[in-house]
């Protein structure tokens, strides 16, 4: 398992930080997400996880950007 930091694009205030977390935690994704640096960490096990990741804050409505 691999830990990955993302720069997360779209959060407006604390509160999208934790709708990322739940949604991802919905998937069983352990994460953790700062709304202010603006960063996800995120546990990835395979590349289909990563892009499983990606799809999922894709739809909660953000965009992540490999950092």
């Amino acid at each position: 398992m691999t830990k990955k930091t993302y720069k997360v694009q779209g959060m407006d205030c604390p509160s999208c930080a934790m709708v990322i977390e739940s949604d991802l935690e919905d998937a069983g994704i352990k994460c953790k997400c700062d709304f202010v640096k603006a960063e996800l960490e995120v546990e990835i096990e395979s590349e289909e996880h990563e892009q499983k990741v990606h799809e999922i804050v894709k739809t909660s409505g953000y965009t992540l950007i490999n950092s």
